[in-house]
């Protein structure tokens, strides 16, 4: 990889989600890829986002203009795939580490065969998997609102996918 793709790829990959801030979209996996044309210096950006009417797209992808144009990429293109469709698999260990670390309970690796029903979720404040679902949405739509029964704080769950 050449020193301007690397540099193109690291400045977005540091473009903070807007809606769960402790994350990039490199770690939530919505960064499908950056290719950069090394004879014109034009740079493609490729982008899932974590579902087809997510409001936050067009500022994600003018954040990530803005990204490249402050590390001297001035001919960005951005491009929406929606195949294969974005799933909670994609968020790195390190994106569900900071979810954790922030109160957020990570999503549950997706299984093979029969999709599991999960009765509870695990308090990233304490670790009990006493908890209880308040309500099905949280701040936004990809997360539901818990409180732990023995720490007795609340928290979000992000939903998988």
């Amino acid at each position: 990889m050449s020193r301007r793709a690397v540099a193109a790829r690291t400045a977005v990959a540091a473009v903070v989600d807007p809606e769960i801030r402790v994350l990039t979209i490199d770690d939530l996996g919505v960064l499908r890829g950056v290719d950069v044309d090394e004879s014109s210096g034009a740079v493609r950006v490729t982008v899932t986002p974590t579902y087809t009417g997510c409001p936050a797209m067009e500022l994600i992808r003018s954040e990530i203009r803005a990204a490249l144009a402050r590390a001297g990429f001035t001919e960005v293109t951005v491009s929406t795939e929606l195949a294969p469709a974005w799933s909670t698999d994609w968020i790195s260990p390190a994106g569900r580490a900071k979810l954790t670390a922030a109160g957020i309970a990570p999503p549950a690796p997706a299984a093979d065969g029969p999709v599991p029903v999960q009765l509870t979720v695990r308090c990233p404040a304490c670790g009990s998997p006493r908890t209880e679902q308040l309500s099905r949405f949280g701040a936004t739509a990809c997360k539901a609102l818990w409180r732990c029964q023995d720490c007795v704080e609340p928290f979000e769950q992000m939903k998988a996918l």
